[in-house]
């Protein structure tokens, strides 16, 4: 059977090879050729066979922004097997769960940031198989082993049909889903990925948020090109000033959350950003007034990826099509992507007319194969034919889409359907806001009573009552919050994310509410 897209491995091992002399990732006190990587793969390859991984297997991987644990995982892919990537800030019950759930016939734990996560899971699931990158109190260390392995070549029994990786979702509706994906739906990624989100041709990417999630999805790309990837432990905006400054990065990927807290930071005139050809923004909504801030502080370097594990990228609003001349226009999520087929429909799966709200729903050769073992998931995710992604959208004449919000985020309020992310927008208009989250509140009147949770901007101030009066002007009563609290911190997730769930988690907690 013949595929459209190669397997990310194949991807991956063809980049490798063909820059041999290149720095594939540098780090704090380290680098690593695109030789030496394509050598750690094999060796990796050879002592994980040895280990019975072969095809259709799944392994476990935990790790920090680590060079050798993309390899580790790369290796995985290359023998057949499919990684799953453990949050390198979940729980040890989140971990556990995802290690018993996928059934995976190995752990492999960067032993440096996780050793002592490894020995926790070994007491819990005894009997696991944990292989660790360094010395550990619990596990085999599979560097150790590899360094022993000679030079064996990588070997590619990779599929473009057969699972590739197993990722979870992060359980805000429940029981968190495998998400499968095969090899060439991930190979698909990476070609997106090079065609439409404006990579510089020699890149020099930094990457500040995990790459086990949608930063990784950067690291093929740039090696496609023969660039480099920086690697940094986590976000810090000094620290992420600093590196562009000094390796003079050319391209990175933020969460708007980061983004905020970059131009919020109080030494950020001071930074010198010069070298920023492109900065790519996901994982949410990011405010209009922010976005033109950052355009007119840093330059017109902010491209937009819209997808989720589900299915992405799907869209993309490119540098062009930041125009400061036409604001409006930037609170889109991006145009549908070349070769990904997007249908607005509504609860019976129709396509709605022009101007009208609908459910995002897809047809792509990244979507995913399925949820793991959830077979009856999975047909209410292809529900006719299409993957639903559970955002709700609307299309202007030139096909540019607009989320309005997530449907399990809309807020009823006295009979009329609220969309948070149109109230937020509204705060974030302010001057003196930061950023903002809305929620829906029960509410013996209202049942549900719209209420945000503000961060005020550092040096500014404002009172609750004249944000509630500012939304009004703005957006008329319904939209208007009924109460508001400023407060010094939101809850984020892992990820950066705002975490709504957690903010619902305060009213709804035991009364039925789907707190998502």
């Amino acid at each position: 059977m013949i595929h459209a897209s190669p397997s990310f491995f194949t991807l991956a091992l063809a980049a490798l090879r063909r820059y041999p002399e290149r720095i594939a990732f540098q780090w704090a006190g380290g680098r690593l050729t695109y030789r030496q990587a394509t050598s750690l793969i094999g060796r990796y390859q050879a002592v994980l066979a040895r280990h019975g991984i072969g095809a259709g297997a799944r392994v476990a991987l935990l790790s920090a922004n680590r060079a050798d644990s993309w390899c580790a995982g790369v290796a995985v892919q290359g023998l057949g097997a499919a990684a799953s990537w453990l949050h390198p800030m979940g729980s040890l019950d989140a971990h556990c769960f995802q290690i018993e759930d996928a059934d995976v016939a190995a752990i492999i734990v960067d032993a440096a940031g996780y050793g002592h996560r490894a020995g926790e899971i070994a007491a819990r699931l005894p009997g696991s198989r944990i292989l660790t990158l360094g010395s550990a109190d619990a596990g085999i260390d599979l560097a150790a082993l590899a360094e022993a392995a000679g030079e064996p070549a990588p070997v590619d029994q990779s599929s473009a049909s057969a699972m590739a990786t197993l990722s979870y979702t992060g359980g805000t509706t429940g029981r968190p889903k495998g998400v499968m994906k095969s090899g060439g739906a991930n190979g698909h990624v990476a070609l997106q990925m090079l065609a439409h989100f404006d990579m510089p041709l020699a890149p020099r990417f930094l990457a500040v948020a995990p790459i086990t999630h949608v930063t990784g999805t950067n690291v093929v790309p740039t090696l496609l090109r023969g660039g480099t990837v920086y690697l940094m432990a986590r976000f810090d905006p000094d620290e992420m000033a600093a590196t562009i400054a000094r390796e003079r990065i050319n391209a990175t990927m933020m969460v708007p959350t980061m983004v905020y807290g970059l131009l919020d930071h109080p030494r950020f005139d001071a930074c010198d950003l010069s070298s920023l050809d492109t900065l790519l923004y996901a994982g949410a909504p990011i405010s209009r007034q922010r976005l033109i801030e950052g355009i007119e502080r840093v330059g017109p370097v902010f491209c937009q990826l819209y997808g989720q594990s589900e299915c992405s990228p799907m869209t993309a609003l490119r540098k062009a099509d930041h125009d400061l001349a036409q604001p409006a226009l930037m609170d889109a999520c991006g145009f549908p992507l070349a070769g990904c087929e997007v249908r607005l429909l509504d609860d019976d799966d129709r396509e709605v007319a022009a101007g009208r709200h609908g459910e995002i729903c897809v047809r792509s050769p990244a979507a995913m194969s399925g949820y793991w073992r959830q077979p009856e998931l999975t047909e209410q995710a292809f529900a006719g034919g299409w993957l639903h992604t559970g955002d709700v959208a609307v299309a202007d004449e030139c096909g540019r889409l607009y989320i309005v919000d997530r449907k399990k985020d809309m807020i009823v309020s006295g009979g009329f359907n609220v969309y948070p992310r149109e109230v937020e927008d509204a705060l974030a208009t302010h001057p003196a806001v930061s950023m903002g989250a809305v929620i829906g509140v029960p509410d013996a009147k209202w049942g549900e009573a719209v209420t945000a949770y503000v961060v005020l901007r550092a040096g500014r101030s404002a009172t609750a009552d004249e944000l509630i009066r500012h939304v009004k002007a703005l957006k008329g009563s319904v939209n208007t919050p009924k109460r508001v609290e400023i407060v010094t911190a939101l809850p984020l997730t892992a990820l950066g994310k705002l975490d709504k769930k957690a903010l619902r988690a305060r009213h709804w907690s035991g009364q039925g509410r789907n707190v998502a």
